[in-house]
């Protein structure tokens, strides 16, 4: 199946790539990899919903806001590659979760960036990754995702 249909089946609309907010661009492709910046839960330009996971922001709502970081860069990828179809894999996920000091759940919160790329890449989608809290993120975002993909020709 077409990744546009697995995107639609999941109900998965790409949102236009959101112009960097400093000094980088939204994916470097070097040989078949493509290295996809961090990603916040934006939508039209705005952070879909600020604090801090543990204080203000529940856990369940912190993994819905991974997956929308997942998706904006989806949304980025294409953009570089062309078609998402020429995915072969996803190599590596890496998630920041703003928390307070006593947080111990961002594996958890970054599950919904990891869940959804299985979802729509199958074993491809598999990846290794790292789930870490940090004090402070852009925008005082919660969640900030970035990935590793290999692609094809």
């Amino acid at each position: 199946m077409a990744i546009e249909e697995k995107l639609a089946e999941l109900c998965i609309i790409l949102p236009e790539v959101a112009a960097p907010v400093g000094s980088y661009v939204p994916v470097r492709l070097t040989g078949n990899l493509a290295f996809v910046s961090g990603m916040l839960p934006t939508a039209g330009g705005q952070v879909k919903q600020t604090g801090h996971v543990g204080e203000g922001v529940t856990t369940q709502e912190a993994y819905v806001l991974a997956r929308i970081c997942a998706i904006n860069g989806l949304a980025a990828l294409k953009r570089a590659i062309g078609t998402l179809d020429r995915v072969k894999g996803i190599a590596m996920v890496q998630g920041f979760v703003q928390t307070t000091s006593d947080y111990a759940e961002a594996p958890k919160v970054i599950n919904g960036a990891s869940d959804l790329l299985v979802a729509l890449f199958g074993d491809a989608g598999r990846h290794a990754r790292f789930a870490v809290g940090v004090a402070s993120l852009p925008m005082n975002a919660p969640v900030e995702v970035a990935f590793i993909a290999e692609i094809m020709p």
